[in-house]
């Protein structure tokens, strides 16, 4: 059993863009990396959650190696244009003042000591009509499992999901399709919820939560999408904000 870990306010562009109709992506405007008043907390507890659950939270499937180790230099190099960030050759100096060992051998085990988001790699062979989820390292998850998702395509990701219908899934496709090396976008969503549990997986098929009416917590994510340049895989990385209701 963990404390809860809270930020201490909503950030005004989450609830915002949040407000906005799907898949409302729009340009990054300084870093997509986010350093809060939960980072530390939200390593920590990702590194917990890495050491007790292993591939429930972290997997990459066989030939997603090179983006995987794309991936890491990608997140190294928007780190060193990051201000609360210093980077060398061989190490990363974090806001919390913690010094990180890169260990290229290990891209998933290093970014989890690096950064607060979730890191979704999904790829698209030319024999695909859709992208497909290759690698994940994701401590978070809201209401879904990553061994239900690895492997699978968008729409089949999103099949649970009430508002994802066909014309969503093929406007969030073309995005995929679409989004550019060096130029991420973003959106957020926000949602009600019972407690403030950062990791709170749930299968498919199982009982839905109930969200009252007045929830005392309010969840936020704030999704960002950007191509990597070499392999041309797509990275989905989810930074999530929980807060308590009445702070907002």
């Amino acid at each position: 059993m963990h404390a809860p870990i809270l930020q201490a306010r909503l950030p005004d562009d989450l609830r915002r863009q949040a407000a906005e109709p799907l898949p409302r992506m729009r340009p990054v405007d300084g870093p997509w990396i986010t350093v809060d008043d939960a980072y530390a907390a939200q390593i920590a507890l990702r590194q917990h959650l890495s050491a007790t659950l292993g591939e429930a939270v972290c997997r990459t499937l066989p030939g997603a190696e090179p983006a995987l180790a794309e991936l890491l230099e990608v997140v190294l190099a928007a780190l060193a244009r990051h201000p609360a960030f210093t980077v060398t050759g061989h190490t990363v100096t974090c806001p919390d003042t913690r010094v990180e060992t890169i260990e290229r051998a290990d891209p998933f085990g290093t970014l989890s000591r690096l950064v607060a988001e979730d890191l979704c790699l999904l790829d698209r062979r030319a024999d695909q009509d859709e992208h497909v989820l290759v690698a994940a390292s994701l401590a978070f998850p809201s209401g879904w499992t990553l061994a239900e998702k690895i492997g699978r395509p968008l729409m089949r990701i999103h099949a649970p999901v009430p508002p994802y219908d066909d014309d969503i899934g093929r406007r969030v496709q073309r995005f995929f399709d679409g989004v550019r090396p060096g130029r991420p976008m973003w959106r957020a969503n926000l949602h009600g919820y019972g407690t403030p549990d950062l990791h709170d997986p749930r299968v498919e098929g199982g009982p839905r939560r109930r969200v009252d009416h007045d929830p005392p917590f309010l969840r936020s994510e704030r999704q960002t999408v950007l191509r990597l340049p070499k392999t041309g895989a797509v990275l989905f990385a989810i930074h999530t904000t929980v807060v308590r209701a009445d702070t907002v």
